[in-house]
Order: structure tokens, then sequence, then C-alpha cells
């Protein structure tokens, strides 16, 4: 029954039980209820007799309310107004569940992909799951003996000519317990998130995403002429893309190679993936740029770097990706595949693109790159250890240069320069590891003599979102002092336990640990958590110029913002611009109070090429603004949901036009300092 509910968006409200919850609790359930991936979402029309009617609820505050005022101790239904009328009822199949993705050739032909194996982490293959990085795994092609893999693709195949499918299709279904392949959910078009089956699969024979988006554009084109009974429309746009496929092959060696640098080795790498992907994709459609997928792995001592083929980069995430590296091998099957493929690839792949990882040292980058662009996030990457290897080199490169990333990777020492120079930063002191394991009682007395609980615990030199917690007592902070500072990998249980640490939440080993006051609203009208990033120039005088952005405003469903909030799709708020005022020419004033504050941090601290600052705003009743610091990423994240491409939009700067200008900025700089 709970099922059927969930599944036609209806929820049955108990009065009586909701009147014994608390008004925490209260709040708790109406934001599962107005959330669309767990409950019904809004608005709702309440189900009651036909004499009291069907109100329409529109907001949480406003369905609070109603249900407060309920008198009887029964209850009454709820249901979306977006809901369901009809519930599809299935048999469990017990087996292994695969996705795969079958194209049609220029000859009309069926061809199936290797088929994908899902390995989910909770036995239900969510939308979650399905397209949140590292929830669940893909295995390319599933783990099956030959035959049987072989037996999934001809079945799919002869789905895709019994349905009178054309192009393309993904075909999902399980490979039974019982030995028999089930086909139960063929669809006619695919999600086309970086991470979907979609371009998974297509990067297995050797196609990246632009280049399997023209293949699916051209086929369909082809298609639409045949069926189009005389029409020419069809026809010349096919000859037009004809021309221009010829035109973007021989183009290829007059093209600026980038080697976009992804992965890296902090709590970061996966979502330097996600940036550097794409980056990676944004280049790869232009006319202009020819992006050389480049991982980076090992340690701050040394480190490697691989020249990826396609498929590998397109792997699940950053750990995923080093394991196929390091123990590269072509599966049979999918070399037969990229035979059968053959006539697809050599008209679509780029004649530059690389059949295995190659490993390279950065002099190689040097020879194979023009420049590069660093997608890196936390060490290495932010610290400035890669920009200085790329200054050896005379490469340009994207954001801030070695001097000033050195700064903004210390959160205290930036903190310092920003005070010093009169900007508001939290109160803020350093926990070093030999002081805390000579006398854990003296560090604790200093500590809660000048900063008071709660306050914020956080890593001094690493990423933005990394090991941020929330402390409220003394024995969280010893919690947080003995994941820290401990010497092995595995996190103590009890200390990760009693600090609420998530499964797989990575929690880095440092030396030094940075305790920062709670910035709270105090007696401000309105206090919000803002992102604001910026872009710089060099003007007509040779001077450095920032066209400070619009910020976003950071929603954050738990106490801290997470690194999935900030930067994944589906996960977290970003409301851009920021929302500091109703009126619309107050918010413009307070606007440009805060751009200017962002601005000066900036300059101070000698950031260039783009850049990303978090802050909170304290806005009083007479719109007198305060902009307290909380950190500045020289490297911001480019994953497709991150809010800086929301900023750069506002500015009227397209996704990869906001790419181009931060290129275009490193190759200036890199001639300036030649000269």
């Amino acid at each position: 029954m709970k099922a059927v509910e969930k599944a036609l968006f209806t929820k049955w409200i108990d009065v009586k039980e909701w009147k014994a919850l608390s008004a925490e609790q209260k709040i708790a359930q109406i934001k599962t209820l107005a959330d669309i991936r767990e409950g019904i979402g809004l608005p709702v029309q309440v189900s009651y007799p036909e004499s009291l009617g069907n109100p329409v609820i529109y907001e949480p505050s406003q369905l609070i309310a109603f249900f407060d005022t309920q008198h009887s101790d029964d209850g009454f239904v709820l249901e979306s107004l977006d809901g369901e009328s009809t519930v599809l009822v299935e048999g469990f199949i017990e087996g292994r569940e695969f996705s795969c993705i079958v194209l049609e050739d220029e000859t009309g032909s069926a061809i199936a992909l290797p088929p994908t194996e899902i390995r989910k982490g909770k036995e239900l293959f969510d939308y979650r799951s399905k397209y949140l990085p590292g929830l669940s795994r893909k295995i390319t092609p599933i783990d099956l003996e030959a035959e049987k893999i072989q037996a999934i693709r001809k079945e799919c195949e002869r789905l895709f000519y019994e349905l009178h499918f054309d192009v393309y299709a993904r075909i999902d279904g399980f490979y039974g317990a019982d030995g028999k392949i089930y086909l139960n959910d063929p669809n006619t078009t695919s999600g086309m998130m970086p991470s979907s089956f979609f371009f998974h699969q297509a990067a297995e024979i050797g196609l990246n995403p632009s280049q399997f988006l023209t293949f699916i554009i051209r086929t369909s084109l082809a298609k639409r002429a045949v069926q189009s009974k005389g029409q020419m429309g069809h026809a010349q746009l096919l000859h037009n893309l004809d021309n221009a496929i010829q035109l973007d092959q021989k183009a290829g060696t007059s093209k600026i190679r980038v080697a976009v640098i992804l992965g890296g080795y902090s709590s970061e790498r996966h979502i330097s993936v996600e940036s550097g992907r794409n980056v990676y994709e944004k280049l790869s459609s232009s006319e202009k740029y020819l992006p050389l997928p480049v991982f980076l792995t090992g340690n701050s001592t040394a480190h490697h770097m691989y020249l990826l083929p396609i498929n590998l980069l397109l792997k699940d995430n950053a750990d995923d990706i080093r394991e196929k590296v390091e123990h590269f091998k072509v599966h049979p099957l999918i070399a037969e595949i990229q035979k059968q493929c053959k006539n697809i690839t050599e008209k679509y792949a780029s004649s530059a693109s690389v059949k295995a990882a190659q490993k390279l040292t950065y002099a190689d980058l040097k020879t194979n790159a023009d420049e590069v662009f660093i997608a890196l996030h936390g060490r290495p990457g932010e610290d400035g250890a890669v920009q200085a290897e790329l200054e050896k080199l005379g490469l340009p490169y994207n954001g801030s240069g070695k001097q000033s990333s050195e700064i903004t990777i210390d959160k205290y020492k930036t903190n310092e320069i920003l005070k010093t120079n009169g900007l508001l930063v939290a109160e803020h002191l350093l926990i070093h590891k030999a002081d805390w394991q000579n006398n854990k009682e003296k560090t604790l007395a200093s500590l809660e003599k000048y900063i008071s609980y709660p306050f914020i615990a956080k890593p001094v030199d690493d990423g933005c979102s990394s090991a941020v917690k929330k402390i409220r007592s003394r024995e969280e902070f010893m919690a947080f002092c003995e994941l820290m500072f401990r010497t092995e990998d595995t996190l103590p249980s009890k200390a990760a336990q009693f600090l609420n640490i998530k499964d797989k939440e990575e929690f880095p080993r440092k030396d030094t640990i940075l305790v920062e006051e709670l910035i709270s609203k105090k007696d401000a009208a309105n206090f919000l958590e803002i992102t604001g990033g910026m872009l710089t120039r060099f003007n007509s005088r040779g001077e450095i110029e920032y066209e400070v952005f619009e910020a976003s405003e950071a929603l954050a469903e738990g106490e801290v913002l997470s690194l999935e909030e900030k930067f994944l799709a589906g996960q977290g708020q970003n409301i851009t611009p920021a929302r500091y005022a109703k009126s619309e020419k107050d918010r413009r004033l307070i606007s440009d109070k805060v751009k200017s504050e962002l601005g000066k941090a900036a300059k101070l601290l000698g950031v260039s090429g783009y850049c990303r600052i978090d802050a909170f705003v304290r806005i009083y009743a007479d719109l007198k603004v305060e902009v307290i610091f909380i950190e500045v990423n020289s490297l911001p994240g480019m994953t497709p949901a991150t809010c800086i491409f929301h900023q750069a939009a506002i500015n009227h700067y397209k996704p990869f036009e906001f790419i181009d200008l931060i290129l275009d900025f490193g190759k200036k700089r890199a001639l300036a300092l030649q000269h």
C-alpha cells in the first residue's frame, strides 16, 4: 500500500500523529514531503469529503499552518497536482541489472554497444544512484562469460528491430539467476548527463560525447531525409553537416592543443574529474581547441600523469580511472565491437585520440600541448605545485600563479592578510598536531579561552569542503582531532561515529587544524551564505581588471555545505543572484557593495584568471552590509552544476565562452611574463 501511494504521489496524513510532533519534527516532515525525490512535491490538493471542498496548498509554510488547524483526530489524503493515475506492478527479477545502448549504422544495421552492469549500493537503482557519480558502479562490459554477453547484445538488437526503433535506443534489463535475459525497459532516448550510459558506452568504441552526438544528429538527419517524402530540407541539412564534419577532420592539426589535467589525490579528486570532464567536453565541441585529457595521481612528492583514451576518461570516478590506468587492458569483446564500429569511428573520432593510457612527464606536456587547463581542486593544483612545474616549461595555464595559489590554499594565511587590510574574517587560530600530542589539556584550554563552542574546525590547507565540521563540545573536538591527527588511513570507528561521518565520506590526515568562530546573524535583518565568482582580463595599459559576478546564495541541507551540494546536479540549491533584499533597487545596492568587497579581497591576494570566494553577508535595516570572508578558491569547481556558470551566464557568457576567456587570459599572461 505504501509503494502504491508513493507511485501515485499521494500521502495519508494522520492528524493525531502530526499533533504529537515537535516544531522541529514538523518542519523535517514537510521538508521530506515537499522534496520530489523523497516525497510527493508541491503544490498538493487535500482530499476531503465533498462537502468540505478540496483546497490546493502551494507553500510549505501554508501546509504546516493547515495541518496545525485541523481539529479531527482522523486524517486526510494529500495528492500532488503533478501526480500519476496508474501504477505498474512487476514481478521482482533476481539477477544482474544492465543497460545497453543500441546504434543504427549508416547501412541500417543495429549494433549493440558493450552492455554495462549496474552495481548499486542498495536494492533499487533509483534516480540518485543513476545520475550522481559514486553512488553506484558501472562495469563495462557486464561481468559475464563472452557468450552470455553476446546473447544480451543479440537480444537487445532483436528488440531494436521488433519495436522499429530508429538511430539509437537504450535498452535496460536483467541477466536472471535462472539464465534468462529479461528486457524490461526499452527507451527511445537516454539520459545525457556526463555519467550516463549513453556516453559511457560510446566511449568504449572511441567516441567522445561531442563526436557521438554528431553521429546521432547525422544519422537522424539521414533517416528524416528518407522519411520526408520529397522534402529537400533534411537533405540540405545533411549535406551541410557532412561538409562540416570533413572540415573539422581537416582542422584537427591546426587546433590549439589543451591538456586538461584532472583527478589528483585529495578528497576532492572525484569532483576534479567531473570538472575536467566538463571542460574537456566543452572544448572538444569547439572549432578552436583540441583537448587532451590528462589524469594526475600519485602524491605530494611525485605527480604521475597519464594521457587518457576517452573510455577511461568516462569511467565512474577518480579511483576507478586510476585502477584502470594502472592495470590497463582491452576486453576481447570490446575489441570485437570496436571492429564492428570501425566505419563510425573513422568518420567521427579524432585522429589524435589514443587507444591506451600513456604515461607523461611535465616535459612531455610541453611536446603534446600548447597550453594547460588545470581542473584540479585542493592539493595539488590549488597549492601552486602544478603551476610551478608549468612555469618552468613556459606553458600557459588557467587560474592564479604559483605565489597567489600558495597563499590562498592556506586558509589561515589568507584570513590574516584580509584581516590586516581591514576586511572581515572569522576569529581563527591553528591547532598543531605536535602541541595536541604533547599536552591536550593545555591546547584545549587555550582554544576555549579564545573561541567558544560551537565553532568550525577544518583542515588549514585543503579543498573548500573537505572535512569541514561544526563542533559543539569538547568531546566533539577531541574526536575531530583523533580523526585528523591519526597515523593510519583507516578512520577510528568511535570518533567517526561520534561525528556522524557518512559511509564513503573521506577525512584527510593533516598536521594542522584551523578553528574558526561560528559566524552568526547577530542583529542583522538578513543573513546568508554566498559564493561569488569573477574573471580577470588585461586592459589596454597591461593592468589586470576584475569583473566580479553576481554572487549566488548557497543553501545547505546540513550544518555546512557539502561537496555534493556545491558541485553536483540534483544536490543542494544555489540561488543566483543572491536574495539580499525584496526590493530590486535595494538588492542591487547591496550586491554592488558585496562585489566591491570580493574584488578588494581578490586584488589583495593577487588572484588572477578567475576565482570563487565564499563569504557570509549580514544586511542591516539601514542597508549597512558586512561581508565576512570564509575562503578563496583559486581553481573553482567547473562541473556542469556549479554556480560559477550561472553567474557567468548573467554576464552573457555561455559556458564555452567563459572557459575560452579563462584560457585566453592564461596565454596573454604567459606572453607578458616572457617579455
